[in-house]
């Protein structure tokens, strides 16, 4: 089996979609791997794993799947058997009985983490600010940009459900740690990393490196490409 043979599946997290991908898309598709994005709706955590299988319908062959941040929980719910090896950038791992916010909330925040609420709706947004202060810090201006006008909110629902026995059990997994993360601390991070007993690099990177760093990004799924070809 050939590297291209080997499919990735990119899953966004709260307040992202497809198009926080694309470098890391363009990335790996230069090394000869191909890769789709899942539209999740971030409407509760079985509809977000419901959209992540429908897409996993339409490939073929072994996978490599990618989660950032809340689609941490999102990946590791889902038990399609062709799922090779899971890769976590920056993202959340509750382990069976926890919930994402259980995790979420495990150490305190960093000084610079939003406060967040649902709104009239019962759904959360991320203040505007907040992209420049945590969520991408280290993004350009035009960058910052885009990310807020494309962001979409997360229902509580998505964090407030005990998970059922987390395939990355199962299966190996990778783990990129963003040291400079304001949103998911990297103490946190490493709890995380380490209890899942995942192979782990350390960058100093933002929450969002796939916008910033996409090169750290796409190395680590490479790792993770390369181990699980036969």
């Amino acid at each position: 089996m050939s590297e291209s043979d080997v499919k990735v599946v990119l899953v966004p997290g709260a307040w992202a979609d497809g198009s926080s991908w694309s470098k890391v898309i363009t990335g790996l598709q230069s090394n000869g791997v191909s890769a789709v994005t899942v539209p999740v709706p971030l409407t509760t955590l079985d509809d977000d794993v419901a959209a992540l299988d429908r897409t996993l319908e339409r490939i073929d062959g072994p996978v490599v799947l990618v989660g950032h941040a809340y689609a941490g929980a999102v990946i590791g719910a889902t038990r399609n058997p062709r799922i090779k090896a899971l890769v976590y950038i920056a993202a959340l791992s509750p382990a069976e009985g926890e919930t994402v916010a259980d995790v979420f909330y495990r150490n305190e925040p960093h000084p610079t983490a939003p406060k967040l609420g649902p709104d009239n709706h019962g759904l959360i947004w991320l203040p505007q600010e907040a992209f420049a202060a945590a969520f991408a810090q280290d993004a350009s201006a035009q960058e910052l940009a885009v990310l807020a006008a494309v962001q979409r909110p997360i229902s509580p629902a998505c964090i407030s459900v005990p998970v059922g026995r987390p395939l990355w059990k199962d299966v190996p997994s990778w783990y990129l740690l963003a040291e400079q993360d304001h949103m998911i601390v990297a103490e946190t991070q490493r709890f995380m990393a380490e209890r899942m007993k995942a192979r782990v690099s350390v960058h100093p990177v933002d929450h969002t490196p796939s916008v910033t760093a996409p090169g750290f990004v796409v190395d680590v799924i490479l790792q993770a490409v390369r181990e699980v070809r036969v």
